[in-house]
């Protein structure tokens, strides 16, 4: 049989890697039955000739007897040809995951495992391209190595970096330290820039002979340092756009203020009924409000009400397009950058004070106990009464007098019970703080606080779960035999078993108890020890590695529940002006509610991907820019001495964080200069090998800022002293009106 399919390779232009790779994909899983497309996109094969190709390989392997065809068009290998197959396997695809240290790993769904890559065999490849790769013959006890080989697709073409003009020629050196290479500018590529400039650069090609890809200045930032120019750095560093495209804006501008009074008929009119919105007092994008009715027989209505985003931007427009590439808002320090224009994110679309707007909602009557008596979904239209800051709502929870007291009193004790029977049923209860800046006209940070979720914060985030469950179940909860349609669902995995034990073992080394046995003591365990540490040195490090133990949340139209609420059917709804999965969410379930077949499910399953890849690509621009400010706001407090606590220890030394601001940095082991100190790892401290003196992970420490390196943002701190744990503050000293922050708690998770 060998022979045979050797025949076939030797008789077509260049098969022999391309049936190796065929093979290849069906011998990782001989039980996985995939059609030509599914393994056209394994393979990144995206043209009709190789497509066409493929297909009648497919077929001739058939033939062969080494494929088997289980469904019209779908085929695996058949069993007993597998291990003859199996010594053909040579070439994989997948992503290149590269570290700065110039190490790197082929994320691939073709063998079960990364594949690693040693720094000499990443070739023209940077982290996130699509690569093909040559797999080394495996010894044993080895990991699986290989070799990048080709570069299939490109995850990006932009980078931000630093110029340098030659007479003739200049080079960019990217701000990324994962990128290992400076691209060249010839002459005429330059955009005028000069020697110390902040640009942005596309690359154009890579020559087979040249060390260096050649490139093309397309945008001059400025200087570094300066606020404008570092914020629009991370945006081109995360590959987000500075501006909207010309056709978008333009579409944009042509949106009417007015709604016509045919569409006011056609819905459910709340205008005459108690309605309300909550957000940061610094927000514009207002898409969420509540409405409150106390009926006759004692019940409540409470409506949901979220901006009818669906009805201003059509499926195929230009705004839609460009919605759907940026995938989400962008909340980074001192700016939002909006998924959708301004006229409609903060104008047309957003619920302002007294303005009538157009909604979908969700209505449920509810008891005394928050038990839902029934429901209703649909098309409506609004006037908010007022807008409230939370700081506003949270003193009239904690007994101040205001606007409307009695109904927001009822919303909170309602929602208390929503989030009370959360609990029981085996939420985990993560807390949200936000790292905070003070901002002076110049977008320089004055100051720095930690930002914590309160009872107002709760009070939203409680009937916006309830209103994303629901529609969740409306459309996935379907009885008997009956397929429920095609739905984007927010779906959390559970840990992995080996993560829960590893986690287990590091908290009982602190002196904490975690029970793993079952999904509820998990559950209830967890929300015990997040209780414990709270105020405790080591609850930064401990919430933080129980938050990386647990899965990510994505976006999928493959329902599994969402694990960290304890849902088993979620989606995400109420945030269509800043989420695009949100308006995905919108447009089926009014199709589905009117009628409609389900869409299809290779459609939509990507758009959940490229959604959930946004979504993360976002949060690390956001990590960024607090990053950035919060060296920043050190730089003019080097030589300065602060209380912290150790938040990490390696090899490299001991990494603090300082109390009220959460700014870390590192100590570094050559630094402790009053011993010869030695990493204990399994015990997560470092050790005086003469002395015996111990730094371990919780600590309270006294530091000195060294050194910041605004260019790496890296702070480095000096040890002082060894100090006694510090008593936790509650309280802001500083007034909250001066944020200029445009932030926004992470309250619909």
């Amino acid at each position: 049989m060998l022979v045979q399919i050797l025949s076939i390779m030797t008789t077509k232009k260049s098969q022999g890697g391309f049936i190796t790779n065929v093979l290849a994909i069906f011998s990782n899983n001989p039980f996985k039955a995939r059609n030509y497309k599914q393994t056209a996109s394994l393979l990144g094969i995206k043209d009709k000739a190789s497509k066409d190709l493929l297909i009648s390989v497919l077929y001739e392997l058939k033939q062969q007897g080494t494929l088997k065809e289980v469904k019209p068009g779908k085929f695996i290998l058949s069993p007993d040809k597998v291990p003859e197959v199996s010594a053909f396997k040579k070439y994989i695809t997948g992503i290149l995951d590269l570290k700065q240290t110039g190490k790197a790993w082929v994320i691939t769904e073709e063998l079960g495992h990364d594949v690693y890559i040693s720094q000499n065999n990443t070739g023209k490849a940077f982290d996130g391209d699509k690569v093909k790769v040559y797999i080394f013959p495996k010894r044993s006890g080895r990991k699986t190595e290989g070799q990048v080989i080709e570069v299939l697709e490109r995850s990006r073409t932009r980078f931000v970096g630093i110029y340098k003009a030659s007479k003739d020629y200049g080079f960019v050196i990217p701000d990324n330290p994962g990128i290992n290479v400076d691209l060249f500018i010839p002459a005429g590529n330059d955009l005028s820039a000069q020697t110390g400039d902040k640009v942005v650069v596309e690359m154009e090609e890579w020559p087979e002979h040249s060390r260096n890809p050649f490139g093309r200045i397309t945008e001059v930032l400025g200087k570094p340092g300066n606020n404008n120019v570092e914020m629009q750095s991370i945006l081109v560093e995360y590959n987000f756009p500075l501006s909207f495209k010309p056709e978008t804006e333009k579409e944009a501008e042509l949106i009417p203020f007015e709604i016509p009074e045919t569409e006011i008929k056609s819905r459910r009119d709340f205008r005459d009924i108690f309605t309300i919105t909550i957000d940061p007092a610094d927000a514009k994008d207002f898409d969420d409000a509540l409405s409150l009715r106390v009926l006759p027989d004692g019940t409540y209505e409470v409506g949901v009400h979220i901006a009818d985003v669906s009805y201003y931007v059509k499926p195929g427009s230009p705004l839609d397009k460009e919605a759907f590439e940026r995938g989400t808002s962008i909340y980074l320090v001192d700016r939002t950058i909006p998924m959708l224009p301004e006229k409609l994110s903060n104008h047309v679309c957003s619920l302002r004070q007294g303005e009538e707007k157009l909604c979908f909602s969700t209505v449920f009557i509810l008891d005394d106990k928050a038990h839902i008596v029934s429901e209703w979904f649909g098309k409506t239209i609004i006037k908010s009464d007022r807008r409230f800051a939370y700081e506003e709502v949270q003193e009239m929870i904690e007994g101040a007098d205001g606007d409307y007291k009695q109904n927001i009193l009822i919303l909170n004790r309602l929602a208390t019970c929503l989030r009370n029977e959360r609990y029981k049923r085996g939420s985990i209860n993560f807390e949200s703080q936000e790292v905070k800046f003070y901002l002076d006209e110049n977008g320089k940070p004055t100051g720095v606080y930690i930002k914590e979720q309160k009872e107002a914060h709760r009070l939203i985030e409680d009937f916006m779960l309830l209103s994303n469950r629901r529609v969740a179940e409306f459309i996935g909860s379907k009885k008997g035999k009956e397929k429920s349609p095609t739905f984007v669902y927010r779906i959390h995995d559970a840990p992995s078993p080996e993560k829960l034990n590893t986690f287990a073992q590091f908290v009982s080394k602190l002196g904490y108890n975690l029970k793993i046995s079952s999904r509820k003591n998990i559950a209830s365990s967890l929300n015990k020890l997040l209780d414990d540490v709270a105020g405790k040195g080591e609850e930064r490090m401990i919430s933080g590695i129980a938050i990386r133990t647990m899965a990510k949340a994505v976006y999928s139209t493959h329902n599994i529940g969402h694990y960290g609420l304890s849902f088993p059917f979620y989606t995400h709804f109420t945030s269509p002006i800043r989420r695009y999965p949100d308006l995905m969410v919108h447009r089926l379930l009014f199709d589905y509610m009117h009628g409609a077949a389900s869409v299809d499910e290779e459609m939509f399953e990507p758009m959940c991907k490229h959604s959930s890849d946004m979504e993360k690509r976002a949060m690390e621009a956001e990590r960024a820019s607090i990053k950035y400010k919060q060296a920043e706001f050190l730089l003019d407090h080097v030589g300065e001495e602060f209380d912290a606590l150790i938040s990490g220890v390696s090899k490299w030394g001991i990494y603090a964080e300082l109390i009220g601001n959460r700014c870390e940095g590192l100590i570094r082991m050559n630094a402790l200069d009053d011993d010869f100190y030695y990493l204990d790892e399994d015990n997560y401290q470092i050790i005086g090998q003469r002395w015996g003196r111990t730094y371990r992970l919780g600590d309270a420490i006294k530091v000195k800022v060294r050194n910041v390196d605004m260019q790496k943002k890296q702070i480095d701190f000096d040890l002082i002293s060894q100090g006694q744990p510090p008593v936790p503050s509650t309280t802001n000293t500083k007034k909250e009106r001066k944020i200029k922050s445009s932030g926004r708690p992470q309250r619909h998770r």
